[in-house]
Order: structure tokens, then sequence, then C-alpha cells
């Protein structure tokens, strides 16, 4: 079991496409809260199926894959629900290619879900990119992009669903779970440690 008076990272298990991706990942960003936060961690990660009512305990959620993204009813209906009642999801494209089938289906889903034009880009300047550290030029590069895999674009924004002004879902074409899917003993070899920036996402939904 969780300790649920300690923050928790659950990763969302949908009934398509390939949900569990970047293992190392959660433990990696985990590790960094530790580290870097004086909030208190579960350093275990928690899976629960979106279609469950256990959605509703999590502070904070991830969602990524590299395949067809096409929710059930009863997950369309809890995404939504947790959304507009104050949760944050997280959703990555392991893709990082804007005209991938992650990319397109999921966009797909957000239309459905909550309308045409949600999801928007997200400014640089957004509260997000300094809610611990300080990113000034929004939201950092991936190696990935760098790499020229994907869509061989680097993706200068993300993008968002705001509830009240307050964002309910971030989405990112970067690729950030496989920049931080490694072992956290390895950051020691990094000049500056590239999770960073997964404290930021953490805090904003922790403290927004």
């Amino acid at each position: 079991m969780n300790d649920y008076n300690a923050f928790f990272f659950t990763r969302l298990q949908y009934e398509s496409g390939d949900w569990d991706v970047d293992q190392r990942m959660p433990s990696n960003v985990l590790n960094s809260m530790v580290e870097y936060t004086t909030v208190k961690v579960d350093t275990r990660e928690n899976i629960i199926p979106l279609g469950s009512d256990d959605i509703f305990k999590c502070p904070f959620c991830y969602l990524s894959g590299h395949k067809l993204v096409q929710f059930t009813k009863q997950e369309k209906s809890n995404f939504k629900k947790y959304v507009n009642n104050g949760g944050f999801v997280f959703v990555d494209d392991c893709n990082h290619d804007i005209d991938g089938l992650f990319a397109k289906s999921f966009e797909r889903e957000m239309t459905d879900i909550f309308g045409e034009k949600a999801l928007k880009k997200l400014p640089s300047n957004h509260d997000i990119y300094h809610s611990f550290f300080d990113f000034d030029d929004g939201p950092p590069t991936t190696s990935q992009e760098l790499n020229g895999w994907g869509d061989d674009l680097v993706h200068d924004y993300l993008k968002a669903i705001e509830i009240e002004g307050r964002i309910g879902v971030l989405y990112s074409n970067k690729d950030y779970g496989c920049e931080w899917d490694y072992d956290f003993r390895n950051k020691r070899w990094y000049k500056i440690d590239n999770t960073r920036f997964s404290v930021n996402i953490i805090m904003y939904a922790l403290t927004s």
C-alpha cells in the first residue's frame, strides 16, 4: 500500500496502446523530489487503471506511450471528472512526434473530452517554469529532439488544458519520459541534472 500522507507518483494504465514505458523514470523523478525538496515522498511507483475510481485519490498522474490512444467510455469519464475536480495529469509522447500515432490519437481524445480548443500552447513565461527551478526559456530541450528522432523538430513549447486558470493536463511531445529513464545513481555524470524540470511539474501540481 502507498503512504497516502506522502506524495506518490501514479502511472495511468489504459486499455489501448502501450502504457508501460520508461520504467526507470518514476524512481529517478522521485529521487529528485527527495534530493531537492522537503516534500514527504513515497518512493514506490503507483500504477492504477484509468477506469478505476482509485484515480480520484491521486494528486499527480502520468500517462505515456507510443501507440494508439483510444479511451473506453469509463476511461473518458474518469479522465474528465479527475481533471475538472482539480487533478493533474502529465502526458508525454514517447514518439516525440506531432504527426505520430500517439500524438494524433491522444489529442483527438482531448478534443472529444474537453472540446476542440481546450488544448492550447503554454507560454514560456508560465508559472510552471518557475515553480521550483527557473527555466526562463520555457521547457528544456531533450536529447531525443536534438538527435533528430521523431519528427526531427525541437518543440519549443508544451501544451496544456487549463481549468479555471490552473493546468489540469500538461502535454509534451518532447519525450521527457525517455530523457529521464535511467538509474538515478547515474545523475552524478550529468553536469546539470536533466530531471530538474520534473520537480517543477510536480511542485506546480501540488501547490497550484
